[in-house]
């Protein structure tokens, strides 16, 4: 009989869900992704707003945005981007 080898498929995963918020509402993510760790679901939600701030970047919009993290059953993080401005004269 062969040793039994670890099944990867053991690993404990949860599914996480990206939503997003902007001034005009909230986007709900109704896939999600799977991560074996909350560390794994924070860089991608920092990649997300990375892309988002990019595609803001290129717009005359300067709106906050956010990447509200939950899992099925509770809210886990919120990964943000704020813009703010001082007015100055030129």
């Amino acid at each position: 009989m062969l040793p039994s080898m670890p099944d990867q498929r053991d690993a404990a995963v949860t599914r996480y869900y990206f939503d997003i918020r902007d001034d005009s509402g909230l986007y709900s993510d109704e896939e999600g992704l799977e991560f074996e760790t909350q560390r794994e679901a924070e860089v991608e939600a920092a990649l997300a707003l990375a892309d988002l701030a990019r595609d803001l970047a290129i717009t005359d919009e300067r709106q906050d945005v956010a990447v509200e993290v939950r899992t099925g059953t509770q809210r886990v993080f919120q990964a943000a981007l704020v813009f703010s401005s001082s007015r100055t004269t030129q």
